[in-house]
């Protein structure tokens, strides 16, 4: 029986994919990104969240057909207001069995991956025939630097972009920009160098540094440790993108 790890369901949300939308965050991601704004989501292991209302277990394990059924109730006012179902994460290819499971019992609806793009070749491939769209992040071209700040090699990521480009499935790139590490201006033009010479362009989200994302590390036990200025402003420069012909959206 398949199974998988969720820590949270966000119901009614319109930041996560077109229309009203259910988002699905599963537990787990390789990824250590000192800016994530979900550290309740890189372990792959359920966890204690200590907090001023007491403490709380995060992470339920569900059956494929446990969590498809549950969100099978919800498909039809998704359906009637545009949207649909979003899974997102942690990193929801750590789960790939599991979100192709679930997404092979659900009702017509449209799927979103979000996802770091981190993960096996088959297991990306097996994902993409079971969804309509994907949010696909990129944070740092140089690969030393990307080893260093995210903790993996940038390598999959960009052999697994380029296997969604050669796709049909429509396709957002999304760049967090955190103050002089990822919205510099060398950084978004190798982004966008690279972007311009996929088979298919696609539109970029420009996604604006999180100021409360520290705030949940206490609760996880861990430590919020910013080497950046978190008061920089933050000014990409959306020529960098539309002089390669590229839609750039600062949402």
């Amino acid at each position: 029986m398949c199974t998988g790890i969720v820590f949270d369901i966000k119901e009614f949300a319109i930041q996560d994919g077109p229309g009203i939308r259910t988002t699905v965050f599963l537990k787990g991601c390789p990824l250590r990104c000192p800016w994530c704004h979900n550290p309740e989501g890189l372990s792959p292991e359920p966890e204690t969240l200590h907090g001023a209302a007491g403490d709380r277990i995060v992470g339920k394990r569900f059956t494929a057909e446990e969590l498809a059924t549950y969100l099978n109730r919800q498909v039809p006012l998704l359906v009637r207001n545009g949207g649909g179902i979003t899974f997102s994460g942690g990193e929801p290819l750590r789960q790939a069995e599991f979100v192709v499971a679930v997404c092979r019992q659900l009702l017509p609806v449209h799927i979103l991956l979000d996802t770091s793009g981190y993960s096996s070749a088959a297991d990306f491939h097996r994902v993409l025939a079971v969804v309509h769209h994907v949010y696909f992040d990129l944070k740092l071209m140089d690969p030393e630097a990307h080893r260093r700040v995210v903790g993996v090699e940038l390598a999959p990521i960009l052999a697994n972009l380029a296997q969604l480009a050669a796709s049909d499935l429509p396709y957002t790139v999304r760049i967090p920009l955190v103050p002089g590490l990822t919205d510099t201006a060398a950084n978004l033009e190798r982004i966008a160098d690279h972007l311009a010479c996929l088979p298919r362009l696609p539109v970029v989200h420009l996604l604006p540094y999180n100021r409360a994302a520290g705030g949940k590390y206490t609760a996880c036990g861990r430590t919020f440790r910013p080497d950046w200025d978190e008061d920089q402003a933050v000014t990409p420069d959306l020529n960098l993108f539309s002089s390669r012909h590229l839609e750039a959206i600062l949402v």
